[in-house]
């Protein structure tokens, strides 16, 4: 497996991570519980664009990679 594709699904797992916290947050009336799931949301937000940058850095050094997107 290649870094890229470990990447991509890094980037998918963490993608999903971050759609289900904010859902959580959506669909709770607790007002500690969604405050809590939004601030979650936001960090895994933050991981997600890191997760990104690091791709796109990937693709730029393994030019090859770019064909396999």
């Amino acid at each position: 497996m290649t870094v890229q594709t470990q990447i991509q699904q890094a980037l998918a797992s963490a993608q999903s991570v971050e759609a289900s916290l904010t859902q959580f947050s959506l669909e709770t009336e607790n007002q500690q519980a969604k405050q809590t799931f939004q601030q979650l949301a936001q960090q895994q937000k933050n991981i997600v664009q890191q997760l990104q940058t690091r791709y796109e850095q990937v693709l730029q050094e393994e030019p090859q990679f770019k064909n396999n997107q």
